[in-house]
């Protein structure tokens, strides 16, 4: 299967930038079913029909490819995370965390490794993962129309970038022995945003709140 897939492959010729794109999707494909470290330049060089050493032409080196494929899976994350501006400022909050629950249940294996494995710390690949937290925090900022002094700006973005901690141990928890169901999980994650946002920032609080789901 995947020789005649190599070889259809190797038929088509790509533009320099095409089989870069190519290169990095079929990374981040595998990265859904193992972590960063795991994956093989070789099969990866297999699968898009071009020699090991051609892949070196398009990456200069491992750590180059796999920044590139953490890159595109952490891009990924966000799009999947664009508001739904349809929907009212609550209910595109919590449509949104949802989202995210469902992105993570699918990519298990690769938001495990860039949270917790080797490329959490690597001096390379870690800043990639915080500056995705950062891109969150600022897509969520800027989606609610709520006014922030600037001199409280600061406590808001800290405090925000708690809640992001959080989300991302409850969610490794969650993944691990999934203790309440997806929605619980949402619900939990959307009102503690609620009560930090109460605390941070009152209006933000109060526009978050008005679609706020009851529990119990």
């Amino acid at each position: 299967m995947s020789v005649q897939s190599g070889d259809r492959a190797k038929r088509i010729r790509l533009s320099p930038d095409e089989r870069r794109s190519q290169l990095i999707a079929l990374g981040a494909k595998m990265l859904g079913e193992r972590t960063i470290e795991e994956i093989s330049i070789s099969e990866i060089a297999t699968e898009a029909g071009i020699s090991r050493g051609l892949l070196f032409h398009y990456f200069p080196t491992k750590r180059d490819f796999q920044r590139a494929v953490v890159g595109h899976a952490n891009a990924e994350l966000l799009a999947r995370l664009t508001p739904d501006r349809a929907l009212s400022i609550p209910e595109m909050v919590r449509d949104s965390i949802a989202r995210y629950i469902e992105y993570v249940s699918e990519n298990r294996s690769s938001y495990l490794a860039l949270l917790r494995g080797p490329t959490s710390v690597d001096p390379e690949l870690g800043p990639l993962v915080d500056a995705t937290r950062a891109a969150v925090v600022e897509l969520l900022l800027t989606e609610l129309p709520v006014p922030v002094a600037e001199e409280n700006r600061p406590r808001l973005l800290l405090g925000m970038r708690g809640w992001i901690a959080f989300v991302e141990e409850t969610t490794l928890t969650w993944l691990r022995t999934e203790p309440v169901t997806r929605d619980e999980l949402v619900d939990l994650l959307v009102d503690s945003l609620i009560s930090l946002a109460g605390s941070l920032e009152p209006a933000l609080a109060e526009a978050l709140g008005a679609a706020a789901p009851t529990i119990g």
